[in-house]
């Protein structure tokens, strides 16, 4: 039997290594003709091919979306009802109420800040995208809209006015320069938060004392603010465990919730958790009324 160091192989069967193009100049139809199955297995092949042209997908099974509900804990109380001092030719037409604390119908409680704490945490490319979308804040109707917002650094935050009156807006941050612009009638100011705040900042009209709102600065995407129902979403989490961080402008830092029943402690609002592929539902999380009474 003719040992394989004897055998001849035909010229033609043999492909110089040197005649692959640069790599600026290879394309998925060079790599395939290139790596022939005599000499890479085919996942082999596969797998240098994603490599050489820089490709590198990202799994549906890497991320998933944290959702939830709060609800309030006992009888809604009633809602107080908020008196325009200030152009009340324009402030006066509406019916301004209290948002402090805003109960739905069903006890659903809005206005829950809930973010990722994590440091450095990765990224979903999509999210990455839309970081350059400015975040609005309205003066519409001689209040906030929304009561509170979510923006991240690094991110346009475009405070707008409109209203047929002038505002101020008094963004009261710690570790960004506070901000305290006049916004005329119809116009608009931007401003970007290079650092992120530990706590939600407030927002205030000093011409129109009653106008509050807040605002939520993380360095990441992470982050949501629950709707009227009491809902919310954090889409395209990285699978894994994080440490979630959960606050209201009455409450502060929300130190309990109650789950089917269970009290849990949430020393400062922080609730780890472990992410899955798909969704992670955190069920309905009941906040008890005495958390509001601060």
């Amino acid at each position: 039997m003719e040992s394989f160091s004897h055998r001849h192989v035909p010229a033609r069967r043999l492909k110089r290594i040197d005649t692959i193009p640069p790599p600026e100049r290879l394309t998925l139809e060079v790599i395939t003709m290139s790596l022939r199955p005599s000499l890479t297995r085919v996942v082999g092949c596969t797998m240098l091919t994603a490599s050489l042209v820089g490709f590198s997908p990202v799994s549906a099974d890497d991320w998933g979306t944290i959702k939830g509900k709060f609800k309030f804990g006992g009888t809604a109380p009633a809602v107080a009802e908020l008196k325009a001092d200030k152009d009340i030719e324009v402030c006066g037409k509406q019916k301004l109420l209290s948002e402090e604390l805003t109960i739905g119908p069903d006890g659903g409680v809005a206005n829950v800040v809930v973010f990722v704490r994590d440091k450095d945490v990765k990224i979903h490319p999509d999210l990455a995208a839309a970081k350059k979308d400015a975040v609005i804040l309205d003066n519409k109707d001689c209040r906030f809209t929304p009561h509170v917002a979510f923006v991240q650094t690094g991110q346009p935050f475009t405070i707008r006015n409109s209203d047929t009156v002038g505002h101020n807006s008094n963004v009261s941050t710690i570790k960004n320069p506070p901000f305290n612009g006049l916004i005329p009638a119809g116009g608009d100011s931007t401003v970007t938060f290079t650092s992120e705040e530990a706590i939600p900042a407030q927002v205030a009209c000093n011409i129109h004392p009653w106008m509050k709102g807040w605002v939520v600065v993380r360095p990441n995407p992470y982050a949501a603010v629950s709707a009227a129902d009491g809902t919310f979403e954090i889409k395209n989490v990285p699978a894994g465990e994080v440490e979630l961080q959960m606050w209201h402008e009455k409450a502060g830092y929300v130190g309990e919730i109650s789950v089917k029943g269970k009290a849990e402690k949430t020393a400062k609002g922080r609730k780890k958790i472990k992410v899955a592929a798909g969704d992670t539902d955190l069920g309905e999380m009941v906040l008890d009324a005495n958390l509001f009474k601060k």
